[in-house]
């Protein structure tokens, strides 16, 4: 008889995991002790070993399962001299299973019925849909998430989170290029791309289990698949399998996200003319690279491949680049990167991409004049598009206006009981912006007091190249086109200690105050770190901080932060270190 693999009570509170992975495949050969599979618990990752030695024969329970209940045969081994016919008799328990729940409660076999209607249904596993489900189920709601390809999304697989690990990596590198002015000593130094990708990629893979592992505990039901609304607050779920399911909830949330923009005629072909995606795992560098947009994508890929040594030109349609970002601090910022090597051409159009067998020839027009310029390849760094497609819109009322579903300002659709938050709903395209879209929604359905709608103008932007630029609020210019008298500060990084020790002495900190009322309207920085300062400043906007009360804060001495106080006393004439 062969030997039955079960699932075992690893803890004594354990009921039940997820399998996740097999370590083993039919027919090969187990030794006792090996490890066969991995399980996930609420509480753990953990290692199955086999028990015994001999010859996987069959896998009864597929990795990906949820809800396996421990003393589930997972698997059977065959010991030495017997044959696969001796499966047989199990195999037919396996099948008999698969045609439905057994319901008698004494089968070895048996998994628990899962209910298939929900309070909210969450499409989209990224940022906004994962952190809406989990908030939805502290909150007492029976909550499903359905997910088509990876749960974090791009944000956390293909963008936010992977792209920071490889500038971390260009960071260090650089830092090791200039390890003689610390005082220390570094000779042959290189790098590694293909690891510098697996670490990369491995970072996204350790978060993308990180979420299913919240979800799990948190109870929400994921299905992957791709969701289509049926209207009358149903969907039908094409599964992986192929298998179709149709659920029914009260509320469901759209949170689809976008993709990268495709300009007609300049589209890209992930081989010659890449998107984020083929930018982040390259199998080897380029010589010249083209990026084509100067937004905080373009300008992250444009500072990564020049530290890696790659001749980097960014072509941007407006007058700036970063166009969203204080005037002063762009400019500062585009002398910095001009100084690293990087061309800058602003106010210049790609009218065409002659491609060829390994180059493409981009063909530029600036102020009517055109020039054609060679490279290996292109990095389409355009924008964003939302993913409203085939989500079966049209059998709803939902309202779709240039590729981002119509929202109010809770996040409801036209359609009653549909919402879309995100990237689906529009600007800003940041993932924390989509996480805390995501959470109102689910407070403001369930009718929790005190709540508010998102104040799009107090959102942090950050840009994570070198250096890093950082804002939230108005710039100076849209405050002075609001219609404010302005009162504008600034401190210089040269003028703070902690940076001077650092070696960190390129940037600026910016304020800008209303100068009838104190206050703060607007803050932007370039520097290094500055993504981690912002943050006091959106916090003094939250709390309508005035500038008296910021002049009035005490700033730890040695820090970078030093300058955020000494930027607000810029603005009023009592700056003291500079």
């Amino acid at each position: 008889m062969p030997i039955e693999i079960q699932l075992p009570a690893l803890s004594s509170d354990m009921e039940s995991a997820s399998l996740t992975v097999w370590h083993k495949q039919v027919g090969d050969q187990v030794t006792q002790g090996d490890v066969i599979a991995e399980i996930e618990t609420d509480k753990a990752t953990l290692e199955i070993e086999a028990a015994d030695s001999g010859t996987l024969g069959s896998i009864l329970v597929a990795a990906g399962t949820d809800e396996v209940s421990v003393g589930t045969v997972l698997a059977l081994l065959l010991k030495a001299g017997e044959g696969v016919e001796s499966l047989a008799d199990h195999e037919t328990k396996a099948k008999q299973l698969s045609a439905g729940p057994v319901t008698d409660g004494t089968s070895e076999y048996q998994v628990s019925e899962q209910d298939k209607d929900f309070d909210v249904v969450l499409v989209g596993g990224g940022p906004g849909g994962y952190v809406a489900a989990i908030r939805a189920a502290q909150l007492g709601m029976s909550t499903a998430l359905v997910e088509r390809e990876h749960l974090g999304g791009i944000c956390l697989n293909w963008g936010c989170i992977p792209t920071k690990a490889l500038l971390r990596s260009a960071e260090v590198y650089e830092q090791f290029k200039h390890a003689e002015s610390y005082g220390l000593s570094a000779t042959n130094i290189a790098f590694d791309l293909d690891k510098i990708v697996a670490r990369s990629r491995g970072i996204a893979k350790q978060l993308n289990g990180g979420v299913g592992h919240l979800l799990k505990k948190n109870k929400v039901k994921v299905y992957d698949g791709r969701a289509e609304l049926l209207g009358g607050h149903r969907l039908r779920i094409e599964q992986q399998d192929d298998d179709s399911v149709e659920l029914s909830a009260d509320h469901i949330i759209l949170a689809t996200g976008a993709r990268p923009r495709n300009l007609p005629g300049l589209e890209a072909d992930g081989e010659l003319i890449w998107t984020s995606r083929e930018a982040m795992t390259p199998s080897c560098l380029p010589k010249s690279l083209l990026v084509m947009g100067a937004g905080a994508i373009g300008i992250e890929f444009a500072s990564f491949y020049n530290s890696m040594g790659v001749d980097v030109t960014v072509v941007e349609v407006l007058p700036q680049i970063l166009p969203v970002e204080d005037a002063e601090i762009a400019e500062f910022a585009s002398k910095s990167f001009t100084k690293q090597g990087i061309k800058l051409m602003t106010q210049t159009r790609v009218k065409e991409l002659r491609k060829g067998s390994d180059q493409v020839t981009a063909v530029l027009e600036h102020q009517g004049e055109l020039q054609e310029l060679k490279v290996d390849r292109v990095i389409s760094a355009v924008g964003v598009v939302g993913n409203h497609e085939n989500l079966g819109l049209e059998n709803t009322q939902v309202v779709v206006e240039r590729n981002h579903v119509v929202v109010d300002e809770w996040s409801q659709t036209a359609e009653p009981g549909v919402y879309a938050i995100g990237d689906l709903s529009g600007a800003p395209c940041l993932a924390h912006k989509a996480s805390h879209e995501g959470i109102i929604c689910i407070e403001k359905i369930v009718g929790q007091a005190d709540i508010e709608p998102l104040d799009k103008g107090a959102i942090p932007g950050c840009t994570y190249s070198r250096p890093q630029i950082a804002s939230v609020g108005l710039t100076e210019t849209a405050a002075k086109d609001h219609g404010f008298a302005v009162r504008v500060g600034r401190f210089p990084f040269q003028g703070n200690g902690k940076a001077i020790a650092l070696g960190e002495t390129e940037g600026l900190v910016k304020t800008v105050f209303d100068a009838n009322t104190g206050e703060l309207l607007g803050a932007h920085m370039v520097g290094a770190e500055v993504t981690e300062m912002i943050q006091g400043f959106g916090i003094a906007q939250t709390l309508e901080t005035t500038e008296k009360e910021l002049m009035h804060t005490v700033f730890p001495h040695p820090t970078l932060s030093e300058m955020m106080h000494e930027a607000v006393l810029d603005a009023y004439d009592k700056v003291v270190h500079f």
